[in-house]
């Protein structure tokens, strides 16, 4: 007889369905962690603009960063530094939605 029996197709198909499942939760996975780097990076640059912003003329403030990112707010503190001389310049960026944050540290003299 040629061919192959409806046992050996069961399991070729089952071992397939493994196969396509193991690789479609692996691609999920890693389009989740793309996400989230991808949202990192963004809070990380418009923390960064804000610092450098901050940095010309360092005090503390917070608001919002309407109208390019509504969604976003931040808030900057001007704290003492444990090293003599230097304060410590905080900015954090913070989505609303999903309350995910980045905070920037600085260090100006004072």
């Amino acid at each position: 007889m040629k061919g192959f029996t409806l046992l050996e197709v069961m399991v070729a198909l089952a071992i397939m369905a493994g196969v396509v499942l193991t690789l479609l939760g692996s691609v999920n996975y890693h389009l989740g962690i793309i996400a989230a780097e991808r949202d990192n990076t963004a809070l990380t640059l418009v923390a960064r603009t804000r610092l450098a912003e901050i940095e010309q003329a360092p005090a503390k403030g917070e608001g919002t960063c309407a109208p390019a990112h509504p969604e976003l707010t931040w808030k900057a503190e001007l704290l003492p530094s444990e090293q003599p001389g230097l304060q410590k310049l905080v900015v954090k960026v913070r989505r609303i939605s999903d309350g995910r944050e980045v905070a920037l540290v600085r260090y100006l003299p004072k």
